[in-house]
């Protein structure tokens, strides 16, 4: 099963589409993860031609997303349990922030709004921020993310975007 993970896409404001690179990526994808700040429901619409999209609202994102879209999820993978939320609040605190949306038993925790990338094991918790693909305010690269479950593994990358 592989995921594509974005996040703070902010299509068309940061950009009027998705780089090249993640395009790539979802060619072959079993399913797309957004983490919010999607910005307009009509990127919604042409990752879902793509592949299955789950999709979670951010604070950024348009009062037609805010209306369709969940605060965040549970998704079920090929026995996984992932939580996907947006996150809120200061930087240095949304780990802790996304942490406490979930109970104990999620094996993967995706969010966003920070913008920095984030692949790290808490516990028995991944905790997966893929970055933004179009924006790198926060962060030192564009990337995004992609996840892998297969035999009860799962295998996760932050997929740098070179300017």
């Amino acid at each position: 099963m592989k995921i594509v993970v974005l996040a703070d896409t902010h299509v068309p404001v940061s950009a009027k589409r998705l780089p090249s690179k993640v395009y790539d990526a979802l060619k072959g994808c079993d399913l797309i993860i957004h983490a919010g700040d999607i910005v307009e429901l009509s990127l919604i619409r042409e990752l879902e031609k793509i592949a299955p999209t789950k999709a979670v609202r951010g604070n950024m994102d348009s009062s037609d997303l805010k209306d369709v879209l969940p605060e965040h999820l549970v998704v079920e993978v090929d026995g996984k349990r992932i939580g996907v939320t947006h996150g809120k609040g200061p930087s240095f605190k949304v780990i802790q922030t996304v942490g406490e949306m979930f109970d104990k038993k999620v094996d993967v925790i995706i969010f966003g709004h920070s913008h920095t990338p984030l692949n790290e094991k808490r516990g028995s918790i991944l905790y997966f921020n893929p970055g933004s693909p179009t924006d790198k305010i926060f962060a030192p690269y564009r990337s995004f993310g992609v996840i892998e479950i297969a035999d009860g593994e799962i295998k996760a990358e932050i997929v740098k975007i070179e300017d």
